[in-house]
């Protein structure tokens, strides 16, 4: 492909994917809104490489080839043509990547933490469960920081806090599909701690043990907002303007997970496209104002 058709490549898989973070890239600039298509189009389609994986295919061999191809940018000369069966992405990526200077680390971190869905179903506490929120939630928070223009020097606590509490929100609104999956997120000293059995959780069961469980797991949620507000630099605040939107669409569906009475078992709750634009465009418009106040 040419470098343009790699960009529509990526800006196509960014659309049609309905995400809650797609309403954020309204508000950045051309360049780097294309940048975050290329992100985005990767981490999808890396996740997508276990969760997606078609049948009698090995996950494992589809991340090896997403790591030859992220070394295929940042060591071009001992690259091999096994990188190119993923090009349009790592082909839109590499434009990207160097122009912004993105660690490599980065993006074999949110690979390593995709890659823990092959092999870890169950997390025996929350410092474990801690490491794989990192890897493929805060991690990309990093990435998205030289992207938006932020300093990381005074941003990484903000970015890191965040893509916990992001990672945190889907975990409690998917326990179902991921116990589909034959995956329980939620650490197994919070279940024993709460006596929530793992059969209760995978059969739907609304205990009044459960409902503890789950206002134990959102107030933890909600504290990692609450860090992340609290180490956001005011001198950043344009630069983080598409993350503060992402914050307030992800606090509104962890909202709603509360007033639901926790009904994630049976159902999924969702933010329609039209609040999701109305929750971006009420944070644009808080920063506008108190741009004009100071």
């Amino acid at each position: 492909m040419t470098d343009h058709e790699a960009q529509e490549y990526c800006a196509r898989i960014t659309k049609s994917s309905g995400s809650n973070f797609y309403y954020s890239f309204y508000f950045l600039s051309s360049e780097r809104r294309e940048a975050m298509y290329a992100v985005y189009a990767f981490c999808k389609e890396v996740d997508a490489s276990v969760d997606d994986a078609p049948p009698g295919s090995a996950p494992t061999e589809a991340l090896a080839r997403w790591r030859a191809g992220v070394s295929s940018i940042y060591h071009p000369e001992a690259s091999t043509a096994h990188a190119l069966d993923i090009s349009p992405i790592i082909q839109c990526l590499a434009h990207h990547v160097r122009r912004l200077d993105i660690p490599e680390q980065y993006f074999l971190d949110v690979i390593a933490g995709v890659e823990m869905d092959v092999t870890v179903t169950r997390y025996g506490t929350f410092q474990d469960l801690y490491t794989y929120c990192y890897r493929v939630a805060s991690v990309v928070g990093l990435i998205c920081l030289r992207i938006f223009g932020a300093r990381p020097d005074l941003s990484t606590d903000y970015a890191e806090n965040l893509g916990v509490a992001f990672q945190l929100t889907n975990i409690l609104r998917d326990l179902k599909t991921d116990g589909a999956r034959g995956r329980v997120y939620l650490p197994q000293e919070d279940l024993a701690r709460f006596g929530v059995t793992e059969r209760d959780l995978l059969n739907g069961a609304y205990t009044p043990a459960f409902i503890k469980l789950m206002k134990f797991e959102c107030r933890r949620a909600q504290d990692y907002y609450a860090d992340a507000l609290a180490h956001r630099p005011e001198s950043q605040r344009e630069a983080l303007l598409p993350a503060e939107i992402m914050r307030g669409i992800y606090q509104d569906i962890l909202a709603r997970i509360e007033t639901s009475g926790y009904r994630t078992l049976d159902r999924r709750i969702t933010v329609s496209p039209a609040r999701r634009l109305a929750i971006a465009l009420r944070t644009w418009l808080q920063y506008r104002l108190k741009l004009r106040g100071a």
